[in-house]
């Protein structure tokens, strides 16, 4: 079994022990009742002809599989503040609790305290989990190709659609850049670390944007440990940058994010 089987058996395993204690029915009545959903698409450039500066959507992340513990992060909503202040386009918050030590309690806590679209970082395997994204507020899911088949990918993504949220399509491989295309993803990531071994290449990305339409946001995931990455990946094609680790290990965050996206948006009027 793969690193990635067993995080997604473990995530219908608690995800079915929340199902025990909060229905269906009753998720469909908490998002009817949420505030409407953010606009992430625009909030990370939208339409080719605006896209003139590198985004970033900043992680609340207290643990990983392959580094363990990063930080505790007693408060994600001061964090959350802290990120927003910085110039972060969206938050992504982790909600997995087995091996990122997460939780919907999270999301609910950065919601509350600020006003930019949130992206709800988990692994997302059934539909319970897309009605319960928007319950909780978030704008924007994670759809993790290598978990989904292309019918649960095109269920998934116009469930997203449907509740007035985006969909954050993320890719290891050329077969899944393919399937996200034809699974008419507007928002494509391209994560360089091997969810099957837990290893990252960063040499990954060039190759892979390189083959999504110019219509579609592209977004570097993982592999952001300095500002020499960041101009990497800008020049190679991103639009955006997904960082957790970089910023949660950091005493002065806000300051990173700034320090990231003028570096990145250098590249982008460069490139141009």
């Amino acid at each position: 079994m793969s690193v990635l089987d067993d995080i997604n058996a473990g995530v219908k395993e608690d995800m079915e022990a929340r199902r025990r204690l909060v229905t269906l029915a009753e998720l469909k009545e908490r998002a009817a009742a949420a505030e409407p959903a953010l606009d992430a698409w625009m909030a990370l450039g939208g339409p080719l002809e605006q896209r003139d500066e590198l985004k970033v959507i900043a992680e609340i992340k207290r643990r990983s599989p392959s580094k363990g513990d990063l930080a505790g992060i007693a408060d994600p909503a001061s964090l959350a503040v802290e990120y927003a202040d910085g110039g972060a386009s969206v938050i992504s918050v982790l909600t997995e609790q087995r091996r990122f030590n997460g939780s919907l309690d999270d999301l609910d806590a950065v919601r509350a305290a600020v006003n930019i679209p949130l992206l709800r970082k988990d692994f997302m395997l059934d539909e319970y989990q897309i009605w319960e994204a928007r319950a909780h507020g978030a704008d924007l899911i994670l759809l993790i190709v290598a978990s989904l088949s292309d019918a649960q990918l095109q269920e998934f993504s116009a469930l997203s659609r449907e509740l007035g949220m985006n969909v954050l399509v993320e890719t290891h491989t050329a077969e899944e850049v393919e399937r996200a295309v034809a699974a008419e993803a507007r928002i494509i990531g391209v994560n360089m670390r091997n969810l099957k071994t837990l290893d990252v290449d960063r040499s990954v990305f060039a190759g892979l944007a390189g083959s999504i339409p110019a219509g579609a946001l592209i977004v570097a995931e993982s592999g952001v440990r300095s500002a020499a990455d960041v101009r990497d990946y800008a020049a190679q094609g991103a639009n955006a940058i997904l960082v957790g680790e970089a910023l949660v290990s950091d005493a002065t965050p806000r300051e990173r994010i700034a320090e990231f996206m003028a570096v990145g948006t250098r590249e982008i009027a460069a490139r141009a």
